[in-house]
């Protein structure tokens, strides 16, 4: 190894999605020295404004919204002690199906190799070891998770960088358990539809397909704290009704898929950084 820090990059949507999807492994890497650096792809301006207030209702004031999510973002990111916060400010372009969609300057109408140009510059600058961003679905199917995946893929492309490369994911057995700890905790989940449910169930893998698992059971309560930041979105933000005790208990390890690798570790693995150190 150089004088170069380990580096890892994780290229997330929204304001928000770090903690959920990684707030353990930033914590938990920050805490070991490595650098940490998130890229921050929208302006989060379709989330709830105060009060709860949605997009397109009275009172939703995009520019305060996306004015007040980058004050939680900070604020979520000194709880993760991440290093360094890059945001490339494109407009959120909401749930897939809303008006926004097609707005101007959304990042769902922004061209690929636009966005995996900027973000490329930034790989170059910080020369990351390992990235970690969604999968081809964006997890769940948010038109902005999927086009932080595809400028993630492009921007690789683009550069003579050789990081290891995960996609965030679920193993199946856990969301098997979701509705029942959802209804335990008093969420109100009525009867998806057929294709709801078929959606669902595709969400995920299968645990036996899952290459990382990283625990991160010491990093739970600042990965709870890191989602209690972001409160204008508390609403949507399940996880935040556990407590701070029992989220420990169930979010202690994040998983993931490792998708290219120069190393030669072996799979499963415990730690992004396996063959790195």
């Amino acid at each position: 190894m150089t004088g170069r820090p380990l580096t890892l990059m994780a290229v997330h949507a929204h304001p928000d999605d770090e903690a959920t999807g990684t707030g353990g492994v930033l914590a938990r890497y920050a805490a070991e020295g490595i650098r940490t650096v998130l890229v921050t792809c929208t302006d989060g301006a379709c989330g709830d404004g105060p009060g709860g207030v949605k997009p397109g209702d009275p009172g939703h004031d995009p520019a305060a919204v996306a004015l007040m999510r980058r004050q939680e973002l900070e604020a979520s990111r000194d709880v993760l002690k991440i290093s360094d916060l890059e945001t490339l400010d494109y407009a959120d372009s909401g749930m897939m199906g809303w008006p926004s969609n097609d707005a101007p300057g959304a990042f769902w109408q922004t061209p690929v190799e636009e966005g995996a140009a900027r973000l490329a510059e930034l790989m170059r600058h910080y020369r990351p070891d390992v990235v970690v961003t969604y999968d081809e679905n964006g997890f769940y199917g948010h038109p902005d998770h999927i086009q932080a995946h595809r400028i993630t893929m492009a921007a690789l492309e683009m550069t003579d960088l050789t990081p290891k490369v995960y996609w965030t994911t679920m193993p199946r057995s856990m969301m098997g358990r979701f509705g029942e700890i959802m209804r335990e905790f008093g969420a109100d989940m009525p009867e998806p539809d057929p294709a709801e449910a078929a959606a669902m169930a595709e969400i995920g893998l299968p645990d036996d397909e899952i290459t990382t698992w990283v625990d991160t059971t010491a990093f739970s309560g600042q990965k709870f704290d890191a989602l209690a930041a972001h409160a204008s979105q508390g609403e949507n933000i399940f996880f935040l009704k556990m407590g701070k005790e029992k989220f420990g208990e169930l979010m202690g390890t994040e998983t993931f898929v490792r998708v290219r690798d120069t190393t030669g570790a072996p799979v499963p693995e415990n730690d992004l950084f396996s063959g790195l150190r």
